[in-house]
Parts: structure tokens; sequence; C-alpha cells
């Protein structure tokens, strides 16, 4: 099958670049998805900031033979301790395009706010500073959702919804707006809901990144284009097929439909 003429790669440790692909595929199908993700070093979180740092300097690296046109950072722990380095390293030839928790519109909704992350996210300067920053005048909690990230990961639906229950009950009530601090989280934003119920508002952020990533590339959305989807899967550098497993998730799932018939699928 011929490549398509433009590809973006996505780099996250694990599963959370799905939300972030699926979404940028829908506004822009034309374009070809290069997805590298982390297994042999994931969790990022517990790492250090320099270990995040060359982490994700070599999953975006590994990416560089299928010449992207731009790299989308789709972690939130690389975004705070890698982007510097990949933009000095990469930009202006390859854009790179970070990601941040959606608390500033969260916070325009009004409070109170309830912030889901990993632990060492919610006990984050880099948090502290976007709290300050755009909800300072709103009543915001930090809220670990301790194992939520690795229990997606790992497809296990009993693990998800008891990680979920947990964070829900750590969840102060009356909340009205939640926001997904850890791009995994998206993709069971529907047992998120069903745990908190219809009158929280979720804020998360694979369409905003998506239209900045557009953006950068100077590109309008096309939803009507011709379908490219998934060119490569690179599992820490090295290459491999689209998993089955990723069928567990809407947005997985989604881009596995597309891939049908162009790739071979593991189980």
């Amino acid at each position: 099958m011929p490549r398509s003429t433009r590809r973006v790669a996505f780099v996250d440790s694990g599963l959370g670049l799905l939300g972030y692909a699926d979404a940028l595929h829908a506004l822009r199908p034309d374009l070809g998805l290069v997805l590298s993700l982390d297994p042999d070093n994931m969790p990022y979180g517990p790492r250090t900031p320099a270990e995040v740092q060359r982490l994700i300097l070599a999953s975006a690296r590994a990416t560089l033979p299928h010449e992207p046109a731009a790299i989308v950072v789709a972690c939130n722990t690389a975004s705070v301790h890698g982007l510097g380095a990949l933009r000095a390293e990469l930009e202006p030839a390859v854009p790179v395009i970070g990601t941040v928790p959606a608390i500033r519109p969260a916070a325009a909704g009004g409070g109170p706010v309830a912030v889901w992350a990993t632990a060492a996210t919610t006990s984050s300067d880099y948090l502290r500073g976007l709290v300050d920053a755009f909800a300072a005048d709103v009543e915001t909690y930090a809220v670990a959702a301790l194992g939520l990230a690795e229990a997606i990961e790992s497809g296990d639906p009993d693990a998800v919804d008891a990680c979920i229950a947990y964070a829900a009950s750590q969840t102060p009530a009356g909340v009205r707006s939640l926001v997904l601090g850890c791009t995994h989280y998206g993709l069971v934003v529907d047992r998120i809901v069903a745990a908190l119920g219809d009158g929280v508002t979720i804020h998360d952020s694979p369409v905003a990144v998506a239209r900045q990533t557009l953006r950068r590339l100077g590109l309008e959305p096309a939803p009507d284009g011709p379908e490219a989807g998934v060119e490569a899967v690179l599992l820490s550098g090295r290459p491999g097929a689209l998993p089955a497993s990723w069928g567990a998730y809407p947005a997985g799932e989604r881009l596995l439909r597309g891939a049908a018939g162009r790739h071979t699928l593991s189980s």
C-alpha cells in the first residue's frame, strides 16, 4: 500500500496516545499515523525527570525514519520533562506538540474542579503551577487515581473499575468538572462518567491537541478526506504490529478498523 504524503508521530509510554491519534484521525484521516510506545519502560510517572527526558527523546528519534511532519507528545509527564529538549533538537524542521491537562477550560466553567492524575502528577509543582495560573480563584482538588493508568494498560476491566471507584471515593461531593490529567484516562471516559454521574463535566484534551497539530502544520480539518491511518507501530523503538487488544477501547477499535486489510494484527 502506498504511504501517505504526510505523517504525524505520537509518542507515549503506553496506550494514552490512542485517544490523541484517534482525535487527529477524525479531523484529518488522510494523515498517516506513526505510534511510538515504550512498553519496556512504562509507566513514566515514577521515573526521574532526567530518565523521562531520555526515554521520550529515544521514542521520538525512533519515529524519524518515517519522516513525520510533526510529533505529538501524548503524555503529560513526558511533556513536562521532555518537551523543551525535544523542541531544541527537532524544531523547526519537525514541530513538536505537547499535552497539558485542560484546567483552564474547566476552571472557566466555575468550581469546584477535580483533577484526576497519577500520584506523581498530583504532587508536582507542574500541576500546582497550572492551578495557580488558570484556577487560582476556583476550588480545585487534585486526586491521585492510583493504579488507573496501569489498569488501562493491562486491559483488565475489573481492575479499571476498581481504580475508578477508588478515585471517585476520593473526589469531594459537589464537584462540577473533572479534568483528566493523564492521557490514558480518556480511554475509559464512559466508565468514569458512570462512576461520577452525568452532573460532572469531563475535560480532556485530545481534540484540542489535534487542532493545535493541524495549526502547526498549516492545515484545516478535512474529515471527509481519504483514509490513511496507522502506518507504523514502534515498541520501545522496535517495529511492531497493531495489537488486537487495542480494540478493548473505542479509540483503539476505530484505529484498528481503519487499519483492517493494511496490517497484520497481533493477538
